[in-house]
């Protein structure tokens, strides 16, 4: 796909299986250091003096630097959203990433991830403040970049156990964020990011294919 092509298994590890050693292995220092990976590398808000944050007890404070923009992606707020994100990435960005290159797939995952925390600051900076974790953004965007790359081909969910093709899988996750993120439900769960990191992919995508 144009001269960015350079396909993953030419030169060493995957960006795929880099991105999952260097989540887990920084969900394995926050274990150990909790307060110090919260306070520099989650994505704080912008412009906000951190005395003014109203946090839960115990919570580190922290505030915000230009770096976070990116090493939020590499924190996880449990096991399970550790888990389900690798998951992710691993099943859907794999063909991605073997489609792609490993140069294109990088970029695309960087900017959504970015794209992502830029939404989220947004939002944080018009209503409740706190810090933000997880690799979502990117996720969804894989998701997205997924189901525009192979529309037809059928994915089975869990949750009803029903096959779908992509295409429309890609639909029903972005109808549920966006009212999730309009309606509140499921406080703690930063929606509009998400939706952010598949807009940066839409973006990405409909600009690659323009210029093929």
């Amino acid at each position: 796909m144009g001269p960015m092509r350079e396909r993953a298994a030419g030169g060493g590890a995957s960006v795929i299986t880099l991105l999952l050693a260097a989540n887990g292995l920084a969900f394995l220092v926050q274990l150990m250091l909790p307060g110090p990976m919260l306070r520099y590398f989650a994505l704080w808000p912008l412009g906000v003096a951190p005395e003014a944050l109203p946090l839960p007890a115990g919570m580190p404070v922290g505030e915000f630097h230009l770096w976070q923009l990116l090493s939020y992606a590499f924190l996880h707020g449990s096991f399970f959203h550790l888990a389900i994100n690798m998951f992710v990435l691993w099943m859907f960005g794999s063909p991605l990433e073997r489609d792609w290159g490993s140069q294109r797939f990088a970029l695309y995952y960087v900017l959504c991830v970015l794209g992502a925390a830029a939404a989220q600051l947004l939002v944080v900076s018009t209503g409740a403040y706190a810090p933000t974790v997880g690799a979502s953004g990117g996720v969804y965007a894989l998701l997205l970049a997924f189901g525009m790359r192979y529309p037809n081909q059928y994915i089975l969910l869990l949750i009803p156990p029903i096959p779908m093709k992509a295409k429309y899988f890609v639909i029903v996750i972005g109808v549920v964020e966006l009212w999730s993120g309009i309606a509140g439900t499921r406080q703690g769960v930063a929606h509009f990011a998400h939706l952010a990191g598949m807009l940066v992919g839409l973006a990405l995508m409909l600009t690659w294919r323009r210029r093929r």
